[in-house]
Parts: C-alpha cells; structure tokens; sequence
C-alpha cells in the first residue's frame, strides 16, 4: 500500500507530496500555494482521491472510508 500522494491545486497548481491518513478521510486540504480549500469532488470520499496522484488507503484496498461512505477515484 502506498502512503504518500501527491495534491495538485485545481486553482493555482501548486503540487505538494503528503502522508495520508489511515484511519480516517481528509476532506479538506488548504493549498500553501494559493490559500485554495480543496474538498472532495461529488462522489470521493476524500482530497486524495480528488486531487492525488494516489487515491486513499482504504481505495486502495477496496474498502470503505471512515465516515460510512464508499471511495471513488
């Protein structure tokens, strides 16, 4: 399983290497780049499923997120 995915800001860009979380989603980042709340697109679970180069690990596994719902990349 891979831990770390790249964000890339749909506003600015601006990409940045992040650790995910395992046990839970993250459903929102704030750029450093351009200050842009990035949130779940509708149907993802999480930013990184959104906006990473590697969707969550509980796609990864084929899982439910935390929180009930179910991941999309």
């Amino acid at each position: 399983m891979t831990l770390t995915s790249t964000l890339t800001c749909p506003s600015c860009g601006q990409q940045e290497t992040l650790t995910m979380p395992t046990d839970a989603c993250q459903h929102f980042y704030v750029c450093t780049g351009c200050g842009f709340w990035m949130r779940p697109k509708p149907g993802d679970c999480c930013v990184f499923c959104s906006y990473g180069d590697v969707p969550c690990p509980p796609k990864q596994q084929e899982q439910s997120c935390a929180g009930g719902g179910a991941c999309s990349a």
